[in-house]
């Protein structure tokens, strides 16, 4: 998940209470029959037959084919191959017309390389593999979502609407919603939503923003050169290793000394590599590699020259050389949402919201100045339970779902759709 930590303490919390708003009596029944034991049954299943067969970007073919059967199981058609694993499912409603108002529901599918830790007994089949991120529950909870929606079809025609699902493979790097979008799987699209679990909110907690709720991310990787020798006597040697830690350290400055305090960024470097050697030999190189990300175009595009340029000045000052600059193929840019938190507020909550309220709208997707870009909504989803290990980090080999809140996430989605329609 490319994700800002920076972004999160930012959120609208919405905290669960019924309410009585007209129309949270209507998404109050999504819930409900989430919650039903056929449904919650099926969310279940899904997830944990899904979570043992993690893949890794752009081979998700397992997954995509596990997928297309459950698809077929709900009578629900859908397009394959788009972006080499990924699918798009429906049109949800009895609308043929491709003009009409169209959203699309989204779920990530891929998963990471990590070596799974906890024993359960859905633990991932593929050593070296795993659903630390959440992946197999965002898919499960859109299937979920598929089956609440799949039963309402002629009211969504009657609403005027229609839904299509989107299963994006390589979320996790390498630009799978962007090859998503080059094979048409958004077209005639007016809205998108999609969600994340969260296990630094309580579970049962949704949580939201408007405006750039995700910060741009990218990652760059780099080579400090020098001159190898003997560690009894490094005066005859360029030091890359000495070199490589003055350049970890005065990135740092790039946030703490050039970054406002208002304007949130990260550099960070999160590997550092001297290669295979005896522990009294100067290595010729280093290799390091992190990350970078930043809230706002402008900082993102700043931190890219600036990592660059003082790399390159700080090794030189060490007779060094910086090398093989790369960064990342696909850098993401920010997410940014554009719509309020009416809809999150009547499908089963009352209206407590902390936060920063400046910018609400009065709907939960108003009109962009540029009519042919999807809205955008993205939320959180609570998992965090210490009772049950579920306030474990994303990307963690411990990590955990609480997957009592299935339902909650296959409702919300169901809700926002039928809402936007």
């Amino acid at each position: 998940m490319q994700v800002s930590t920076v972004s999160v303490l930012l959120i609208w919390v919405l905290c669960a209470q019924y309410s009585c708003i007209a129309h949270g009596q209507a998404y109050a029944s999504y819930l409900e029959e989430s919650n039903s034991p056929e449904i919650f049954d099926s969310l279940l299943k899904w997830r944990r037959e899904l979570h043992t067969m993690p893949e890794l970007y752009f081979s998700e073919f397992n997954t995509s084919q596990y997928i297309r059967a459950q698809l077929d199981q709900l009578g629900i058609p859908y397009e394959y191959p788009i972006a080499g694993t990924g699918i798009r499912a429906g049109p949800l409603g009895e609308l043929t017309d491709e003009d009409a108002p169209t959203i699309a529901l989204r779920a990530d599918m891929d998963g990471l390389p990590i070596t799974e830790e906890d024993d359960v007994l859905y633990k991932s089949k593929t050593p070296g593999r795993m659903h630390a991120c959440g992946h197999d529950a965002h898919m499960a909870m859109l299937l979920g979502a598929a089956k609440l929606l799949k039963s309402r079809e002629t009211s969504l025609a009657a609403l005027g609407g229609r839904v299509v699902l989107l299963f994006q493979p390589a979320e996790e790097g390498m630009g799978g919603a962007r090859e998503m979008i080059r094979g048409g799987a958004v077209r005639g699209v007016g809205a998108i939503h999609g969600l994340h679990v969260w296990p630094a909110l309580p579970a049962g907690v949704i949580g939201t923003r408007g405006g750039v709720l995700l910060a741009a991310s990218d990652r760059f990787s780099f080579t400090v050169r020098g001159v190898g020798g003997h560690g009894a006597i490094p005066h005859t040697a360029r030091d890359p290793v000495v070199a490589a830690a003055a350049v970890v350290v005065a990135l740092q400055a790039l946030v703490a000394r050039e970054t406002s305090p208002v304007d949130s960024a990260v550099v960070t470097v999160a590997r550092f590599n001297t290669g295979p050697g005896a522990s009294n030999v100067i290595p010729d190189a280093v290799h390091l590699s992190g990350t970078v990300r930043a809230l706002t175009a402008d900082t993102f595009a700043r931190l890219h020259h600036r990592v660059e340029q003082m790399a390159a000045g700080v090794a030189a000052g060490y007779g060094c050389v910086v090398d093989n600059m790369t960064w990342s193929e696909v850098p993401y840019p920010p997410t940014r949402n554009y719509h309020g938190k009416n809809v999150l507020k009547t499908l089963v909550w009352s209206g407590t919201v902390s936060g920063d309220q400046q910018g609400l709208h009065g709907g939960p997707f108003p009109q962009l100045p540029t009519p042919n870009s999807p809205l955008a909504a993205f939320t959180f989803l609570g998992i965090g339970d210490p009772a049950k290990g579920t306030d474990v980090g994303l990307h963690s080999p411990r990590f955990r779902m609480d997957e009592d809140q299935l339902p909650l996430g296959a409702a919300l989605h169901a809700a926002l759709a039928t809402e936007w329609i």
